[in-house]
């Protein structure tokens, strides 16, 4: 009787079923078993393909090249460099701030607007310090006014004093003969019995008060005297006066100009960052530039400047810009500088070292180029044949 049958040939309830082992003796259980195998190596293939058709397991990749870490690469395509850049005014952006000094003063005026367009040296904002100083200005300029006025009191005094005491001099000079003959004569007389010793000491005595007031009279000559009048000790100190009071004017003055800021060139008011009753913050009053020269600066990596050349056509794209910007390349940057300028891309390099470069736009390209300025552009610089076939690598934009 079979293993797992009762005596009736029926399967037996108490025991597990037959397994494929325990049938394989018989012809149907050994074709199932081979059908259950060539089903499962059927769905390991098919799933082995779809793994290897998504990608999972990559393939060999060809002309493999390392690169610097960071910069994610491709070959130049269609013998052009692309690199990223700005349109900028020639003169670059300036930003206007208060002159060193101006302190806590806040804006008082500011009669420009956004977008106006201002000539050299035009007033853009006045500070509420000004009142001020135009005040201590006009007092340094009295002060100043009354130190010339000793000056010139001074050069007429000096010269009085000067020929009183060359006529005291020659007084006293010509005097001192007559009284030196006085005493001599009355010395004579003396000796004759003809006159008292009274008499001499009078003339002697009168004789030495000349004496010395030749020499008083000489030095007070020298002290007025010099090799000319503004040499004068005293006209000098004056003079030397007057100039400490011009120089204290023009401090004044040179402060009320920190009152007023004034544009340092022709140019147009891009946007301010303050207004009126407000303290200019570090980021200062207001951006300036002359829009009326305008240029692009883009960034080239510095593997990719050998191919470079000025003169080379540029043509600049932006989502902004109603049509593709036209130049050339001009001047190539000489100092390998970190990266500034960015792709949205996740992909894109962001610790790149590159060259500046300038790219001078035609006029049509120009005068669009002044709406939109700062704007950041992709540039497209197309590269002689010799330079396209050697397919150096750039920077992906």
């Amino acid at each position: 009787m079979p293993e797992g049958t009762t005596p009736a040939g029926q399967p037996n309830p108490a025991l597990p079923l037959p397994t494929p082992h325990a049938t394989a003796a018989s012809p149907g259980g050994t074709a199932r078993l081979w059908a259950w195998l060539l089903v499962l190596a059927l769905a390991l293939g098919a799933g082995a393909a779809a793994w290897r058709f998504m990608g999972a397991e990559p393939g060999p990749v060809a002309d493999a090249q390392r690169m610097p870490a960071g910069t994610v690469v491709t070959r130049t395509i269609h013998g052009q460099v692309v690199a990223l850049g700005k349109l900028l005014p020639r003169s670059r952006i300036l930003i206007i701030a208060p002159p060193f000094g101006a302190g806590d003063a806040r804006i008082a005026t500011l009669p420009v607007q956004e977008g106006e367009t201002v000539p050299a040296s035009a007033v853009l904002a006045r500070m509420d310090s000004e009142p001020a100083l135009r005040a201590a200005l006009a007092s340094a300029e009295a002060t100043h006014a009354a130190r010339v006025a000793a000056l010139e009191q001074t050069r007429i005094a000096i010269a009085a004093a000067l020929e009183e005491s060359r006529s005291g001099l020659a007084r006293a000079e010509a005097a001192l003969p007559i009284l030196r003959r006085d005493m001599e004569r009355a010395a004579s007389l003396v000796g004759r019995g003809a006159a008292t010793e009274q008499v001499a000491d009078q003339r002697r005595l009168a004789y030495e008060q000349a004496v010395q007031e030749v020499v008083r009279a000489r030095a007070n000559l020298t002290r007025y005297a010099a090799p000319s009048l503004d040499e004068q000790a005293d006209v000098v100190l004056a003079r030397r006066n007057a100039e400490a009071a011009a120089a204290d004017r023009d401090g004044a003055l040179a402060d009320l100009d920190k009152a007023v800021i004034r544009a340092p060139m022709a140019g147009t008011v891009l946007t301010l960052y303050a207004r009126p009753g407000e303290r200019p913050a570090a980021q200062g009053l207001m951006s300036f530039g002359g829009l009326d020269q305008m240029i692009a600066e883009i960034e080239v990596y510095e593997d990719q400047v050998n191919l470079l050349a000025p003169g080379q056509p540029v043509t600049l794209s932006a989502a902004a810009l109603p049509r593709a910007l036209n130049g050339s390349l001009g001047r190539i940057g000489a100092e390998v500088l970190r990266q500034t300028l960015t792709d949205a891309s996740p992909a894109a390099n962001t610790d790149t070292r590159v060259l500046r470069a300038v790219i001078e736009l035609d006029a049509p390209s120009a005068a669009i180029a002044a709406r939109f300025a700062n704007l950041q552009v992709t540039a497209r610089i197309r590269l002689a044949p010799q330079g396209a076939a050697q397919g150096a690598p750039q920077g992906t934009q």
